[in-house]
């Protein structure tokens, strides 16, 4: 297998398939493990079948790795030999069958829990107004991490209270937000134009550059932290409450999958679990005969 294989398919996942960077790069790694394993067994991508495939499959497992990840690594090596060989009559990978999921229900804030959050935010500190609107807007319009921190001030219609979000496939959605989020907003922007920035990324960090991933999870943390909220936070755990949050008070499943982004509706279906629960928690805590 030859480095401009691999480069060759990166680039069709990405400019044909419509795949998101950090699809590409997973899928990427899941390739490279692939590699490693043929040269550890002397095959090589021509000759290698079938049964090859099942003892790949075993081998991880044998490592530990969850059901998830086998999952897409199966998918990112069929994708790869569908790309090489179209015209192969027999994918090795083609009959291998994914692992069942294991069903989770996703953790989420109370709606006493984000009280509690926002109100431990120490508005003396300099960063405050950027921490506070991180936290408004993630939990008013439910984003994912990489789409919020890729976004610039352009991106944001202060009259209407919407924002414009590239998401998964480079598909664009408009996300609109309330009026607490819109205050953020506003004062964030004020003391980001106050400070020397170079560039068009709206959220930075102490050193005026673009927040990253890992720093924004690092500030969520110490609010999270401040806050005596229990549990602990990563930054999708927003993205569960704010879709939570909104079922429970009546919205319909459809509008959520929208504002989610999500392509599939049984995607934003598992939250009617987590919905169902609640309800079930509660009827049981206030019927007396419960």
């Amino acid at each position: 297998m030859e480095n401009k294989d691999i480069s060759r398919f990166l680039q069709y996942l990405k400019l044909e398939r419509n795949f998101s960077e950090h699809t590409v790069e997973a899928y990427h790694k899941d390739i490279l493990q692939f590699t490693q394993f043929l040269k550890q067994e002397g095959l090589d991508i021509q000759s290698f079948e079938y049964r090859d495939a099942r003892n790949f499959l075993v081998r991880q497992y044998n490592k530990g790795l969850g059901r998830t990840t086998v999952s897409r690594r199966i998918s990112a090596l069929r994708s790869f030999y569908a790309f090489l060989y179209e015209d192969r009559e027999q994918n090795p990978f083609s009959q291998l069958v994914h692992p069942k999921q294991k069903k989770y229900l996703p953790e989420f804030f109370y709606e006493k829990e984000m009280a509690l959050i926002f109100n431990s935010i120490d508005m003396s500190k300099p960063f405050a107004l950027r921490d506070r609107f991180i936290l408004e807007m993630l939990y008013a319009t439910g984003m994912r991490v990489s789409e919020f921190i890729s976004l610039s001030v352009d991106d944001f219609d202060m009259s209407t209270q919407t924002v414009k979000v590239l998401g998964k496939g480079r598909k664009e959605r408009i996300v609109p937000y309330g009026a607490f989020a819109q205050q953020a907003l506003e004062d964030y922007v004020q003391f980001r134009n106050s400070r020397n920035v170079t560039h068009d990324y709206l959220l930075i960090n102490q050193q005026n550059g673009p927040l990253t991933t890992r720093g924004l999870s690092y500030i969520l943390n110490n609010i999270i932290k401040r806050s005596g909220a229990d549990g602990h936070i990563h930054p999708h755990k927003l993205r569960h409450t704010f879709a939570t949050h909104l079922l429970n008070n009546g919205a319909d499943l459809r509008t959520v999958q929208t504002l989610l982004g999500h392509e599939s509706l049984s995607t934003t279906s598992k939250y009617t679990h987590v919905t169902k629960e609640h309800l079930r928690k509660s009827y049981i805590n206030a019927h007396p005969r419960a």
